[in-house]
């Protein structure tokens, strides 16, 4: 199942591209990091469709003038580094006593240097995959409420630089390298989306990751002017630089394989899936592949979706976060 469709999308579709024809209304949607770049795209092509959006803030102030005058949009806090914060929130949505149809798994942190939380967990993993394993199965109850529910991941072609490490997952005997984390992390969010989609599919939750091209959005902030440039994501002028040939996205392009991860119909009955291009992305059985060459590889890594490691990062998540289905 891990071959594209064809979906009719390719890498320069935008997000208002495939939902087109699409009515939300009724719909309930939640978007982390949907106050910049590439999630406040997703939130906004939601709401448009008709759906009603909540998205989940660190940053409230920030948040809020973000998303000032867009009604249809809802702010809540919280903090994927905090799990007390992410058990509120979702105690509050899940207390509403609604169905919840899209959880759009999409806030994170790329190449940070070593910072560890008051659990001693490493940021990246800690951010990218484990606050979002426990929001995810917090909301479980609303998301099966739905009756046909999909959880969608954000990873990255970044995956490739590291499958997870399960004996030193944050980098305790190991030398932190902030690439090798974020890889890391990446990983885990491909293998995520398989463990939901395995525990989800019976009560109708399927869930997919995917790949959303190379934008400049804030996740690069950790990245200085030259590494960006030599990158190509940025011109001598300092501005990005868009380059459908090279893998180099617009935002409303970036988000486009988001919204058609949550929304094609030609994913119905489908599930566990690796996207890129709003399309379902080959397997890349080179795992050599040099790094310099990263905006030229289409696929996923066999590592990354080995259901034997997605079992096993559920099993080390469950005892990382405490967090259980019920």
């Amino acid at each position: 199942m891990q071959s594209p469709l064809p979906s009719g999308f390719n890498a320069a579709s935008t997000a208002a591209d495939v939902i087109a024809g699409h009515d939300l209304t009724g719909k309930t949607a939640v978007v982390t990091g949907g106050y910049a770049g590439l999630g406040l795209e997703t939130a906004r092509t939601l709401r448009n469709a008709g759906a009603r959006v909540i998205v989940p803030a660190r940053d409230m102030a920030k948040a809020r003038q973000a998303l000032d005058g867009e009604a249809g949009i809802e702010v809540l806090p919280m903090d994927l580094a905090d799990p007390a914060s992410i058990d509120a929130f979702a105690a509050t949505v899940v207390g509403r006593g609604e169905p919840l149809h899209f959880l759009i798994n999409n806030a994170g942190v790329m190449a940070c240097p070593l910072e560890r939380d008051a659990r001693g967990y490493e940021r990246q993993f800690a951010t990218n995959h484990l606050g979002h394993y426990q929001l995810t199965v917090r909301l479980w109850p609303a998301l099966r409420r739905a009756n046909g529910a999909r959880v969608v991941s954000v990873s990255s072609r970044g995956h490739r630089y590291s499958p997870v490490v399960f004996d030193d997952p944050h980098f305790e005997r190991r030398d932190y390298d902030p690439w090798l984390s974020y890889g890391q992390s990446k990983t885990a969010n491909i293998l995520f989306a398989m463990g939901v989609d395995a525990r989800g599919k019976a009560d109708g939750i399927r869930a997919f990751s995917l790949h959303p091209g190379a934008i400049v959005t804030d996740l690069a902030r950790y990245m200085s002017i030259e590494d960006m440039r030599n990158f190509g994501a940025i011109d001598d002028e300092g501005k990005p630089v868009v380059d459908i040939e090279r893998g180099m996205k617009s935002v409303a392009q970036g988000a486009a394989t988001s919204v058609w991860a949550a929304t094609s119909t030609k994913l119905n009955g489908k599930g566990g899936l690796y996207l890129e291009d709003s399309d379902v992305a080959p397997i890349l059985d080179d795992a050599t592949v040099a790094a310099e060459d990263l905006r030229h590889m289409h696929g996923v890594l066999r590592y990354a979706i080995d259901p034997d490691a997605a079992d096993a990062l559920w099993e080390l998540s469950e005892q990382q976060t405490g967090a259980k289905l019920a």
